[in-house]
This record gives structure tokens, C-alpha cells and sequence, in this order.
């Protein structure tokens, strides 16, 4: 049974491949869990690369490119697998330019990288004109109720909050841990100005087509681009903003919300993506 308006579940990337001149893949939930890396998609965009196609990486990683690819390669994905990545670090970096000066960060101190070069000042919260949030200081043991009277100080005071990583949650090995998006989203509840530049955002894809352009030599055109990820109000929400085809991968954060991991059901598939208003070009468990 197809899933979601015709939208076929396919088993090979190799299936619709030819119809896309560039590839932007998601990487947390695609191309490993946190934990562990899945080698048949690594080696699928590989592939794609050497048919002459543009892979670039699109993530909401909160740290700029350099430690992202580091990552990658310590799971084993090599860099012939993408021409290049885009994080959410790198836009975000133009954010802080823009709208930060003394900032109060929250998240672990491993995403500190991201400030590296910019003329900022790292101040405690009370000092702070600005906050950037990369993530949570123990996304193991903590929950984003942790934080609300730190927020509800942080709206007091009508601080902007700049998060640089929209995702709500991603996957690690078998579980989800929650990611600095959550925080943005409770901080705008409170009626908070949050700015984001990551995926859904327009900023995230600008850039990632830019660099598809220069790895191609010419200038991409988006109706010959996939956008492939499993996150809904990322990934998905990202490519139809965009007006870019997306192949949605099954087997990821949402894959309890219709059926149990590893068997989706197609009528519930359908009608998430449907309630959505998602309508993939197809749909695949695992890229490969």
C-alpha cells in the first residue's frame, strides 16, 4: 500500500535518484543516532556522489562544520560521502553577529566552539544583553521543566534567544534526549523573541543550496533537489517551505508514532504525514 498521496515506500535510494541533480540530507537520524553510524546511507550518498551529484550535509547540529565533519569521521562516515556540510552552527553564527554582544549561553561547554572568531563577550546571566542556546548542560538527566524559572528570569528581562539547534529532541542509541529547540519553544510560549536560523528555516537551506552551486559549478536548481530526513518539524516542514521534494525516512524520531520501529504501518504513515499536509516523493525505513 503506498503511504500519504502516492507517495511510494521505496527500498533503494538508486529508485529515485536520477530524477535529483543535489542530495541534502539530514544527519542525525539519517546517517547515525548519535551512537552509531548506518553504513548502507552513508555509502548511498557516496554513490549518488559519484554519478556527478551535489551531497551536502543539512544539520541542526549547534557547532560549526569543522567538529561536525570530526564527528562523522570518528563513527566511521567518511568525507567522500558529501562535497559539504551546513550546520545550524554556521547560520547561527550570523544571528549572534547581528544581535549579540554580551552573551549568556546555555548548553554544554563542548558546543563553545561556536563562538570561535565572533567579537562576543561570555557574561553570566544577570550581565547578559543576549542569551544563545546550544543545548542543554546535561541533556542526560535533564528535562526542559529544569529550566523554567531560569526562562521565566530570561523573559523578565526581555532578552532576545537565539537557538542553535531548533530540533526538539534527537535520537541517542535508543533514546530520545532533549535538544536546545525545546527550550526556544518554551521561551516563546512565555511570549519570549526567539531567532532561529536552522532547519526549518529559510537561512539553513539559502546556504546549503549555495554551496550545492559551487560544489556542481553551476547554480543548483531547487526542482532537481531531495531534501531527505525523518524530523517533521524540521526536516519535513524545512523541504515544504522550500518547495523541495523530500524522501522522509521512517525508521527515526517519529517511528513509534506508527507502528513499531522496523514495521511502519502504512495507513498510520499516511495519515502522519497527511495530517501534516506532508506529501513526500517517498517514503524508505533506512537510506541506502
Amino acid at each position: 500500500m503506498e503511504a500519504n498521496l502516492g507517495a511510494p515506500r521505496i527500498e533503494e535510494f538508486g529508485e529515485i535518484s536520477d530524477r535529483y541533480d543535489v542530495i541534502l540530507c539530514d544527519v542525525w537520524g539519517v546517517l547515525h543516532n548519535g551512537v552509531r553510524a548506518w553504513t548502507p546511507a552513508w555509502r548511498a550518498l557516496a554513490a549518488a556522489r559519484e554519478q556527478g551529484k551535489a551531497v551536502v550535509l543539512i544539520t541542526n547540529a549547534p557547532r560549526p562544520k569543522g567538529p561536525v565533519s570530526e564527528q562523522l569521521a570518528s563513527l566511521g562516515i567518511p568525507d567522500s560521502a558529501y562535497d559539504d556540510i551546513v550546520t545550524s552552527g554556521d547560520v547561527t553564527r550570523t544571528l549572534i553577529r547581528q544581535n549579540a554582544r554580551r552573551i549568556f549561553h546555555i548548553g554544554p561547554e563542548r558546543d563553545e566552539s561556536l563562538y570561535d572568531g565572533l567579537d562576543v563577550e561570555m557574561v553570566e546571566e544577570r550581565e547578559a544583553s543576549s542569551v544563545v542556546c546550544t543545548g542543554f548542560y546535561d541533556d542526560e538527566t535533564e528535562e526542559p521543566g529544569d529550566y523554567a524559572e531560569m526562562l521565566q528570569r530570561l523573559r523578565a528581562r526581555d532578552l532576545p534567544f537565539i537557538c542553535a539547534n531548533p530540533d526538539i529532541v534527537v535520537e541517542r542509541g535508543d533514546r530520545l534526549v532533549y535538544c536546545a529547540g525545546a527550550l526556544a519553544r518554551d521561551y516563546g510560549q512565555l511570549g519570549g523573541r526567539t531567532l532561529i536560523a536552522g532547519k526549518p528555516h529559510r537561512p539553513i537551506y539559502d546556504e546549503a543550496l549555495a554551496r550545492a552551486s559551487k560544489a556542481l559549478g553551476r547554480e543548483a536548481d531547487p526542482e532537481r533537489t531531495l531534501a531527505i530526513g525523518d524530523g517533521l518539524t524540521t526536516d519535513v516542514k524545512g523541504a515544504m517551505d522550500y518547495g523541495l521534494d523530500l524522501l522522509f525516512i521512517t525508521e527515526g524520531i517519529h517511528a513509534r508514532e506508527y507502528g513499531e520501529p522496523g514495521n511502519p504501518d502504512p495507513e498510520k504513515l499516511a495519515r502522519f504525514l497527511g495530517d501534516f499536509g506532508a506529501r513526500p516523493v517517498a517514503t524508505m525505513l533506512k537510506l541506502r
